[in-house]
C-alpha cells in the first residue's frame, strides 16, 4: 500500500512548500524507499503552458511534453525522478474530466456535483498516478508526496481540501500523513505565532488535522523553543510535531536542516514505514545518496573561488521565469567547487535605444557584459530585448568569452552569424518579421497556428552528435538508401566507418566539446520547447562559413546544437538541457559553460571526467527515437490547417 504525505500551505503562498515537499522525499529517498510526488495547482488552466514567466515562474517541460509547474522540476532534482504531465493535477484538467465523463453518460443521469464527483475524480487521480513508476526501478513508488498549492481557506482550493479529507479515510489512517507549513514572522525581534494559530484552526475546521506543522522563518533566525512550545499548545500537537524553517545559505541544506529535527524519525513511526520491505540493494543506494548530498553542502560551504556568470534575459526582474537556469548553473558550479555569482543583465538595456533613453542603465548594462567570465542567453519568446542578445553574443564571439545559448539564444547566435560574419545585415526570424526576405529563423511547418496551448514542440527528443556513424546512417536514412539498418524501435543502428579516414578528420566529432561532455556518445537526450527553427536552406551557408551544427535530428533536417570550433566554449542548443540537470549529475552543456569559465584547466579536466563517467538521467526505457516519442505523447501534424498538438487528437 502506497504511503500519501500531503504538504499544504497557510497564511501566505510562496514560502516554500516545494523545497519542503522536495526535501522531505529525498530523506525518506535516503532510507532506500521509493518516492514519487503530485503537485495540485488549483487554478483552471489544464496547464501551465500558456502562462507568462512573470505571471507564475518558469513553465517546466517533462520527457512527455508536459508543460508544468515549476515545482516539479524541484521533485526531479532533488528525487532524481522522471515525472509524468499526470503528475501536476490543475482544476482545469479535473473539470475537463468530469465534464467529459459526464458528456459520456458516465454518471448514469445522476446530478452531477463537486461532492461526491470532483472531489471523487481528485482522488481517483492521486491513487493511479501515485502507482505509476519514475525511477529505473519499474516498482511502484513506496511513498508519494502531494504538495496542495495556494494556501488553505483559498476558494478555488476548496474541492481538494474535501477530496483530501475524504481521501485520508480512504487510504487509512497509517497511510495519510499531514504536513502543514505555516509562516511565523519576525516582529521587531519577536516571533509571532497568531497566524500560525489561525492557519492549523482553519484546517482543523475543514477536516484536516496536521501531524507536523513546519514553520517557515524568513530570516536566519532559528525557530526558538519559547515559540516552539506556544504552537505545540495552540495547535494541539506535541512539540517534537513543530519544525522551524529558517532561511539557510543554501536550499540544498533544507532536508539536512530537517533532518536534524527528527523528520525521518517521526514518519518512520506515524506510517508505520518500518512495515515495508526494502531491499539491501534500494538500502544501500539510499546511503550513498546521503552521503553524497551531505559530501555536496559540505563543499560548497567550502568554496571560495567565485565564478561571475551573466544572463542577460527579458524576464530578469522575476528570477523564477529561469528557475532551471539557475539550478543548473547551481550544480555545475558545486562540481567544480567554485562559488556562483549570477549577474542579471535585462537585454534591451544593451540595444542602443537604451542610451539616450535611460543611459545609466545601458552603462550598467554593459559595463556588467564586459566584465563576465561567461555569458548565458536562455530562452524566451517575442523580438522585445533580442537585438540586445545578438550584441551580447556578438561580444562573447569577438572576445573569446564563454558562451551558452538556449533555445532563443541558440537562435539569437545563428542570427548573429549571419549579421555579422555572412554580412547578411536583415537576417531575421519570422516570428518578429513574418516576411522578412531573408528568413535565418522560420516557424515549424507542422506547428499549429491557430492553437497556443500544448502545440509547440515539446518533450524529450534525440539528438544525433555528427560526424558519428549514427549521423552517417542518419543522413544515408534521409536519401532513402538505408531503411534495413532501423531498429525495431525505429532507431538507427550503428555503422562501422572506422576504416574511413575521410570519415574521422572531417567529423565534428573529434573536436566537439558538447559531445565529449555527454561521454563521447552517438546522440543525447533534452527536452524541447519552441515553435520555430533554424531555416533549413540557409545551413549549408552558415556551415560552410564556420558555425557548425554539431548536433542535428535523426533526418538531419533540423538544428539541435551548434559550436564553435576556435573558441574557448561557444555552444548553443535549441533544446532546454535545463530541465534534466540534477545537483548530483549536472546538465553536461551547463558543466561545459561553468568549467570553460573558470578557465582552460577546469574545462580540459571536466572534458575528461564527463567523457568516461556521464549517465544521462531519464530512463533506459524513455530514450528511444523521435517516431516513438512522437506516438507516447499523441503529437501530430497539422492537417487541413487543423493540429490536436499535445493531447486528445483532433478530427480533420
Amino acid at each position: 500500500m502506497t504511503k500519501y504525505i500531503l504538504i499544504s500551505g497557510g497564511v501566505v503562498s510562496g514560502i516554500g512548500k516545494g523545497i519542503i515537499a522536495s526535501s522531505t522525499g529525498l530523506l525518506l529517498k535516503t532510507t532506500g524507499l521509493k518516492v514519487t510526488a503530485i503537485k495540485i495547482d488549483p487554478y483552471m488552466n489544464i496547464d501551465a503552458g500558456t502562462m507568462r514567466p512573470t505571471e507564475h515562474g518558469e513553465v517546466f517541460v517533462l520527457n512527455d511534453g508536459g508543460e508544468v509547474d515549476l515545482d516539479l522540476g524541484n521533485y526531479e532534482r532533488y528525487l532524481d525522478v522522471t515525472l509524468s504531465r499526470d503528475n501536476n493535477i490543475t482544476t482545469g484538467k479535473i473539470y475537463r474530466e468530469v465534464i467529459e465523463r459526464e458528456r459520456k453518460g458516465e454518471y448514469l443521469g445522476k446530478t452531477v456535483q463537486i461532492v461526491p464527483h470532483v472531489t471523487s475524480a481528485i482522488q481517483d487521480w492521486i491513487e493511479r498516478v501515485s502507482k505509476i513508476p519514475v525511477d529505473n526501478s519499474g516498482e511502484e513508488p513506496d511513498i508519494c508526496i502531494i504538495e496542495l498549492g495556494g494556501t488553505v481557506g483559498d476558494i478555488e482550493s476548496a474541492p481538494f481540501v474535501e477530496a483530501m479529507r475524504q481521501f485520508q479515510f480512504r487510504v487509512g489512517y497509517d497511510n495519510f500523513a499531514l504536513i502543514h507549513v505555516s509562516l511565523v514572522p519576525d516582529m521587531h525581534g519577536e516571533q509571532k505565532t497568531k497566524p500560525t494559530q489561525t492557519t492549523v484552526h482553519a484546517l482543523r475546521g475543514l477536516g484536516l488535522l496536521p501531524d507536523l506543522i513546519a514553520c517557515r522563518l524568513l530570516a536566519p533566525r532559528p525557530l526558538e523553543n519559547t515559540t516552539k512550545e506556544k504552537i505545540s499548545m495552540f495547535c494541539h500537537v506535541s512539540s517534537n510535531q513543530v519544525l522551524g524553517v529558517h532561511d539557510v545559505s543554501s536550499v540544498y541544506h533544507v532536508p539536512l536542516l530537517l533532518q536534524s529535527q527528527g523528520i525521518v524519525d517521526y514518519l518512520r513511526k506515524r506510517l508505520n514505514l518500518t512495515a515495508l520491505t526494502i531491499p539491501e540493494e534500494m538500502t544501500q543506494k539510499g546511503l550513498s545518496i546521503e552521503a553524497r548530498w551531505k559530501a555536496m553542502t559540505r563543499a560548497q560551504e567550502r568554496c571560495f573561488d567565485e565564478v561571475k556568470i551573466v544572463l542577460v534575459g527579458k524576464y530578469t526582474e522575476f528570477k523564477d521565469s529561469y528557475m532551471s537556469v539557475i539550478k543548473a548553473l547551481e550544480h555545475s558550479a558545486f562540481r567544480v567547487q567554485h562559488k556562483l555569482i549570477i549577474q542579471w543583465v535585462e537585454s534591451s538595456n544593451l540595444e542602443p535605444p537604451a542610451q539616450g533613453s535611460d543611459p545609466a542603465k545601458y552603462h550598467d548594462a554593459w559595463r556588467t557584459l564586459v566584465g563576465a567570465s561567461g555569458i548565458l542567453v536562455p530562452g524566451g519568446f517575442g523580438q522585445r530585448g533580442t537585438e540586445g542578445m545578438i550584441l551580447a553574443i556578438k561580444w562573447a564571439r569577438e572576445q573569446k568569452v564563454p558562451f551558452l545559448g538556449i533555445c532563443l539564444g541558440f537562435q539569437m547566435a545563428v542570427l548573429e552569424w549571419a549579421r555579422n560574419v555572412l554580412g547578411v545585415q536583415d537576417a531575421q526570424s519570422t516570428e518578429f518579421v513574418p516576411d522578412t526576405p531573408n528568413p535565418y529563423i522560420i516557424f515549424m511547418p507542422e506547428i499549429s497556428r491557430a492553437h497556443m496551448g500544448g502545440t509547440m514542440r515539446l518533450g524529450l527528443r534525440p539528438t544525433i552528435f555528427q560526424g558519428t556513424a549514427r549521423a552517417q546512417l542518419a543522413s544515408t536514412f534521409t536519401n532513402g538508401s538505408a531503411n534495413s539498418h532501423v531498429g525495431a524501435d525505429g532507431a538507427a543502428n550503428a555503422v562501422d566507418t572506422s576504416s574511413s579516414p575521410k570519415f574521422i578528420l572531417e567529423s565534428p566529432a573529434t573536436w566537439s566539446k558538447t559531445r565529449q561532455l555527454y561521454g563521447n556518445v552517438d546522440r543525447m537526450w533534452e527536452r524541447h520547447r519552441h515553435r520555430y527553427e533554424v531555416n533549413p536552406e540557409k545551413v549549408p551557408r552558415l556551415e560552410a562559413s564556420g558555425l557548425t551544427f554539431v548536433g542535428k535530428d535523426e533526418r538531419g533536417e533540423r538544428m539541435q546544437v551548434l559550436e564553435l570550433k576556435d573558441h574557448p566554449f561557444f555552444v548553443g542548443l535549441q533544446p532546454h538541457p535545463e530541465l534534466c540537470s540534477r545537483p548530483l549529475n549536472p546538465s553536461p552543456p551547463f558543466l561545459g559553460f561553468i568549467a570553460a569559465a573558470c578557465g582552460t584547466g577546469v574545462l580540459a579536466e571536466q572534458l575528461e571526467e564527463q567523457a568516461q563517467n556521464y549517465r544521462p538521467p531519464h530512463p533506459e526505457g524513455s530514450m528511444v527515437s523521435e517516431e516513438t516519442l512522437r506516438e507516447r505523447t499523441m503529437e501530430h501534424p497539422v492537417r487541413g490547417g487543423r493540429m490536436s498538438g499535445w493531447g486528445t487528437p483532433v478530427a480533420d
